[in-house]
């Protein structure tokens, strides 16, 4: 499955045995594990300027539209009804900023849920995220993009939380004459990003 992308190239994750170490990141950066759904549109916990001599801020944090949730089917089906395997969705979100010279460095907390489905999940699952920072307005601008994923272990139950904590979100500081509240950070599932890069051909010999 997929716990964190949103991106360009995809980017390896921490292996199962530091999933209770994310977690335990996640409430000491963010503050709390509730399990209340996120908003859709609305930024999601409110942060402190980045430099309140410049007036920068910290973006506010988005589900993208389409990647909020994360199903996945068996083999040769479509991920409806008996024939899903287990979903995922973003249940909280959080962001931390930072100014480092001309560079912002964003730590950006996810929280969701993996539920089993009529199909039968495996014990483990993969999720993969996209994280992206995005400038709008009449032309949206793309300024960052990065994909992450966690592994999850799947409990008898039917329903595990995941976290995750990307801590290395580094963009420039929006440029002069830019508008710095147009800034957003995106999130969702990025299926995509669990696909193998395609091999690279060789040089032929002469």
């Amino acid at each position: 499955m997929a716990a964190a992308g949103l991106a360009l190239g995809a980017a390896g994750w921490p292996p199962p045995a530091a999933a209770q170490s994310l977690t335990d990141r996640f409430k000491s950066l963010f503050g709390g594990s509730s399990d209340k759904p996120a908003e859709q549109t609305a930024p999601v916990t409110a942060g402190p300027p980045v430099d309140p001599t410049e007036g920068l801020s910290c973006p506010p944090v988005s589900i993208r539209s389409g990647a909020s949730t994360y199903a996945v089917a068996a083999p040769g089906k479509q991920a409806v009804g008996n024939d899903v395997r287990f979903q995922a969705t973003i249940t909280k979100t959080a962001r931390e900023c930072s100014l480092n010279g001309g560079e912002i460095t964003a730590k950006i907390g996810i929280q969701g849920r993996v539920i089993a489905g009529a199909a039968g999940a495996p014990s483990t699952v993969e999720i993969p995220m996209r994280i992206a920072v995005v400038e709008g307005g009449v032309g949206e601008k793309v300024i960052a993009t990065k994909a992450y994923r966690t592994t999850v272990q799947m409990a008898e139950d039917g329903s595990v939380p995941f976290s995750l904590v990307a801590e290395d979100m580094v963009y420039p500081v929006p440029p002069p004459g830019s508008n710095p509240d147009n800034y957003i950070f995106y999130i969702g599932f990025d299926p995509q990003s669990l696909a193998p890069e395609p091999k690279s051909r060789g040089k032929k010999r002469k």
